[in-house]
Formats: structure tokens, C-alpha cells, sequence
């Protein structure tokens, strides 16, 4: 088992949602956490419950990923790295009045989501490569958040799923590359979670309760949407079990993703 007591360890994407909820997880278990996210507000607030630091980061800029790396390391060892920074972004290929799909915005999704992934893990693990090794010459672990959309992609989800599907068909590759310094890489695809963008649908006069209870009943088992917590547990158990690498994990109670 991969020990992260005192380790330092990167959340992306951290100041809110299941990247927070991933953060709590390594900080309850001794890990120093850093965390990278735009929203300096609440990443500070995040990093000073959870005893960590804060870096304002673009996860798609090689600069700035660099600095957060580098101050996770005057933390501790970085011995793991959480990449769920991520936007989703619904578009027609093309719209019911003819007009096509916003390249620009295609482009944009692909690259905070794929390019910023990608940015952080080959950052991260290069990181990675110059602590000690410990038991089997383990260095660190990498965990990357793909979706259920990767796989059920739904209309208007052609940037976003082609993102996920993008990190998940990148993992074993990664991993395969990053096995002769003692890095693992997984990937996990979360299906239908409860967080706080939902509570942000108040303001547009949505019941965010009804809306929520609504989605759960397309879960399989349990009929209800994911804790995040549920998450963190999973991508817990992939950054300290030794013996997972190169694998794409659903998180979803059973759900498949209708077309709408």
C-alpha cells in the first residue's frame, strides 16, 4: 500500500465539488494537500480547513501547474496527484436553426478538460520521479477523472464525452510510460453525483431537490444521486492500493446515460 501520512499530494479542481470532497479524504488520511483551482476565494477557504496551501492555477498552463507542483513539494514528498479540475459545456453538433457547433468552444472544453489533464499528470508524475522510491520502487499514484459520459455520451455532451473518452483512452498508455519510475495511473468515470452546481440552479428558479431526485431515479442501485465522499473513497483506494494501474473505474451505482 502506497502510504500517504505526511506525503504531499495535488487536488486540481479542489476548491469545490468532488475535487473537494477528494481533498477531505487525503487530508483525514495525513496527506498535505494542495490545492490548484481558479477560484481563489474558495480555495483558500478549502486549503485552511483542510491545513494545506492554495495556488491559483490554469491546469492547461505549463507555468503555472509547475508552481502549484512545486509548492506541494516544500509540503512533503508528492507522492499523489488528483486531476478533477474540468468543464462541461452542452452544444448541439448542430443547432436547431442550422448553425454549427462552436469550434472555439469545442476547443476550449478540449483543453482544460484532455490538454489540462494531461498538463498535470505528465507534471505530477515528472515530480514523482525524483522522490525516494519506497516498497517495490513506488514513487506515487495518479488519479484522473473521466465521466460516464465517456461512454453515454448524451446530445448536446460531443466536447465533453470526446474529453472523457480522451482520459480514459490515455490512462494505460500513461501508465504503461510511467511504469520504469514507479508511478500509477487510473482513472475514474463518476456517473451521477450531488454537488453544489445543482444548489446553483435556484437562482434560474429550479427546484434543485425535485431536479435531483428526478436524475436519481435513473440510477440502478441506489435510486439517488452519489455522495461525494463515495468518490474520494474510490480514489483513495486507487492512489494507496499498490496493485491497481492502468484501469478506467465507473462510479455510478449501475447508471447508463440516456440520449437526454
Amino acid at each position: 500500500m502506497l502510504d500517504l501520512n505526511g506525503a504531499s499530494a495535488l487536488v486540481t479542481g479542489g476548491a469545490s465539488g468532488l475535487g473537494r470532497g477528494c481533498a477531505a479524504r487525503l487530508a483525514a488520511n495525513g496527506a498535505k494537500v494542495l490545492i490548484a483551482d481558479l477560484d481563489e476565494e474558495a480555495g483558500n477557504a478549502v486549503a485552511d480547513e483542510f491545513g494545506g496551501m492554495f495556488v491559483k492555477a490554469d491546469v492547461a498552463d505549463a507555468e503555472q501547474m509547475q508552481v502549484a507542483i512545486d509548492t506541494a513539494g516544500e509540503m512533503g514528498p508528492l507522492r499523489a496527484a488528483v486531476n478533477a479540475a474540468g468543464i462541461g459545456h452542452a452544444m448541439r453538433t448542430v443547432n436547431r436553426n442550422g448553425g454549427p457547433y462552436d469550434l472555439a468552444q469545442f476547443e476550449f472544453v478540449v483543453r482544460v478538460n484532455l490538454i489540462g489533464t494531461f498538463n498535470c499528470t505528465r507534471l505530477a508524475a515528472a515530480a514523482m520521479s525524483k522522490t525516494e522510491p519506497l516498497a517495490d520502487n513506488e514513487r506515487g499514484a495518479i488519479v484522473n477523472f473521466a465521466s460516464v459520459a465517456a461512454f453515454d455520451g448524451q446530445i448536446g455532451q460531443a466536447a465533453y464525452s470526446a474529453t472523457k473518452a480522451g482520459i480514459a483512452g490515455m490512462t494505460l498508455p500513461i501508465a504503461r510510460d510511467l511504469s520504469s519510475i514507479g508511478v500509477r495511473v487510473n482513472t475514474v468515470a463518476p456517473g451521477l453525483f450531488d454537488t453544489p452546481i445543482y444548489d446553483k440552479m435556484a437562482a434560474q428558479g429550479v427546484d434543485a431537490g425535485e431536479f435531483k431526485a428526478k436524475l436519481g431515479e435513473s440510477v440502478l442501485f441506489p435510486k439517488r444521486l452519489g455522495y461525494s465522499d463515495e468518490l474520494a473513497s474510490m480514489v483513495y483506494e486507487l492512489l494507496t492500493n499498490s496493485y491497481m494501474n492502468g484501469e478506467t473505474i465507473r462510479v455510478d451505482a449501475g447508471v447508463r446515460l440516456p440520449p437526454k
